[in-house]
């Protein structure tokens, strides 16, 4: 018998009963439980999410005004046949997209927006999962989609088409600041101006303060000024200022700040190229700080990554830069309809950033990337990516057999129509190199996926102002050689490696430089050097691992994994195996072998005269190195030292 629902005008047919005559006809019965037609008694659809109508009145007021009462809107789900093994174990069949999608189509309370399938012949044949079928995208309301998951009787995927986030480190507030708005008192105005050290404006700076309450910001104008307002302060409860410059700058974080509200209050930054380790910046090229810990400036010039296919999805890449003329492919998924081509525009900046790490150009000026000679497809999701345009991205990728991928993105919720599509991507032999996470919790999705391989942050001490905001991701692990666990990352048995995360200098548009942090900017770390693994290591050139596949991916991890050491003093959770490094992925040097803590204890007195050995049992040696940190270069005189637990 047909299973239908009275408040619902679609059905869906039993196996033993034949498809109503409505439904387009794609198999026996058996294969193709579908939705049938709504009925023209079908119940309207619902503004709420108890199922009442959301009311809607006129009044005579105000000019015969129309008056609303808010109800739940509709919602977007991805719907898409569950591609499990496990399926044809019980004796069912996946659901035939096609007479799903029809169904759904004939359906007069679902809206279907969009359709991602295989893009080409090449796509539809290289998932490995009996069948690539993709995935539909539609507007319901919640009680719609739970009918509609019930119905498909486990064969069937509806899940919320979740928004997806970028992963770079925020500024955390300081503690005790509350969401309460106080209804009078004091207000307290702030007048501020952000310069250069020569006096000259800096415009487009974000500028925040910080107090008990809730917290102000603001941009500068082109003039540099600024103007916040904090209600229920005085000068001195405000905690904190920060501020954030767009580019060619180093942010400046200052607590307790002396601030007057009878005056402009002046705040002169330092640019990028006053630190001694970028001077001559941007005129003459450098590597980074760390390209640097993992030894890509000992790496030979031919190595740069030839013949590899990269792809970053993000926010776009500016080949306006100079350092990223060399792009030239791409895919806009959110504009995919209107201009697909608009993969060059991107208004965040954090595509860019990730993009400059993997492949920025070997010229004279700027940075090198890890493999400028790799083959860059940027495809643009942000701002305001969701699952299924990702699952698009992906199908991107399989279709131009890209070999790598740079995910510096996640989302709140696992996704197994998104699992299922890497999975296909995997198969294809594509390695999705994903950023673990910012909130300082559990590894968050999709780096917590085993088909991945997730990235943590670290960052080294005297690579950054003590006074800019890169300061305050110092956690207590740190080692003897300055290493630490950034305060920000995500950590979990998830997590594979880790790799450089705070303030690491790259490209932002139109053609600046700008130090972010972030597991966003770990990945491409790693991204690079996965790129330059796969064009050089001998592994790769030969059976079994020349071809594409899952265990060309897989290999492609074991080897990253291999070359990697530890750094801090944090827990596997919260470094993996530790930092990847470029010459013994590529196979030119041999793995170290591993120290116990008793060797260590007899070449203790050797450590310093050998690069990049780490001393596992060097923890006053650590701690000295992080006290020494608080006198270096642009720390505040007299101010206290930062404290890991106080923030």
């Amino acid at each position: 018998m047909a299973k239908s629902n009275p408040h619902d005008g679609a059905r869906v047919a039993s196996d033993a009963e034949p498809e109503p005559e409505s439904t387009p006809s794609s198999g026996s019965a058996s294969d193709n439980p579908t939705l049938a037609s709504e009925r023209s008694s079908g119940a309207t659809e619902t503004g709420s999410a108890t199922g009442g109508n959301a009311a809607t009145a006129s009044s005579n007021a105000g000019a015969g005004a129309t008056i609303r009462a808010i109800g739940t809107r509709k919602k977007q789900y991805v719907i898409a046949p569950r591609q499990s093994d496990g399926l044809q174990t019980l004796g069912l069949q996946p659901l035939q997209f096609s007479a799903l999608e029809q169904a759904l189509r004939n359906s007069a309370d679902i809206e279907v927006i969009d359709k991602v399938g295989p893009k080409s012949v090449l796509g539809a044949l290289a998932d490995g999962m009996g069948g690539a079928q993709g995935v539909l995208v539609a507007r319901m309301t919640e009680q719609k989609a739970g009918i509609l998951h019930q119905q498909g009787q486990g064969r069937l995927l509806v899940e919320p088409d979740q928004h997806l986030n970028l992963l770079d480190a925020l500024p955390r507030q300081p503690a005790m600041v509350t969401g309460v708005i106080p209804s009078g008192g004091p207000v307290l105005n702030i007048a501020l101006r952000i310069t250069a050290q020569d006096g000259s404006p800096v415009p487009e700076a974000e500028v925040s303060l910080f107090g008990s309450l809730l917290p102000a910001s603001g941009v500068t104008n082109a003039s540099g000024e600024v103007s916040l307002s904090l209600y229920g302060e005085t000068a001195q409860s405000v905690r904190a200022l920060y501020v954030k410059p767009k580019a060619d700058f180093w942010s400046l974080y200052q607590r307790d700040p002396d601030i007057q509200s009878d005056q402009s209050n002046v705040v002169a930054l330092r640019a990028l190229s006053d630190w001694p380790a970028l001077s001559g910046f941007p005129r003459q090229r450098c590597y980074c700080w760390g390209q640097k810990a993992m030894r890509l400036d000992q790496l030979p010039g031919n190595y740069r990554g030839q013949g590899i296919k990269i792809a970053i999805i993000d926010s776009g890449a500016a080949t306006s830069h100079d350092n990223l003329h060399g792009i030239h492919a791409g895919f806009d998924v959110l504009n995919k309809k209107t201009n697909p081509d608009g993969w060059e525009q991107d208004t965040l900046g954090h595509g860019t950033h990730c993009a400059g790490i993997i492949a920025a150009a070997d010229i004279a000026s700027g940075i090198r990337g890890f493999a400028p000679d790799a083959e860059v497809h940027a495809c643009k999701l942000f701002p305001g990516g969701q699952i299924s345009q990702l699952i698009d991205a992906l199908e991107y990728c399989i279709d131009k057999q890209i070999d790598v991928v740079n995910l510096s993105l996640g989302g709140t919720e696992v996704s197994e129509a998104l699992e299922q599509q890497i999975i296909r991507a995997k198969r294809a032999g594509i390695a999705c190199i994903v950023a673990a996470g910012n909130s300082g919790g559990p590894v968050q999705y999709p780096a917590s996926s085993p088909n991945v391989l997730a990235v943590a942050a670290v960052g080294k001490l005297d690579e950054f102002p003590a006074d800019s905001y890169h300061a305050q991701t110092l956690s207590q692990n740190v080692d003897a050689y300055g290493y630490f666990t950034a305060s920000f990352s995500c950590y979990g048995p998830q997590v594979s490696v880790c790799a450089p995360g705070v303030a690491i200098l790259s490209c932002v548009p139109p053609n600046n430089f700008a130090v972010w942090d972030g597991t966003s900017m770990a990945t491409p770390h790693v991204t690079g050097l996965a790129a330059l693994t796969l064009a050089h290591h001998p592994d790769f050139q030969t059976q079994p691992y020349v071809g594409r596949g899952a265990e060309r991916v897989e290999r492609l991890f074991q080897l990253i994994r291999a070359s990697a050491r530890r750094v801090s003093q944090a827990d596997q959770s919260h470094t993996g195996y530790g930092m990847p490094d470029v010459l013994l992925a590529v196979g030119l040097q041999a793995a170290r072998p591993s120290i116990t803590p008793q060797q260590a204890g007899l070449i203790a007195p050797l450590v310093a005269s050998v690069p990049n050995l780490y001393d596992p049992l060097a923890r006053e040696a650590a701690r000295a190195a992080l006290a020494a940190y608080q006198g270096s270069w642009f720390h505040p005189g007299g101010s206290p030292p930062y404290n890991p637990i106080m923030w």
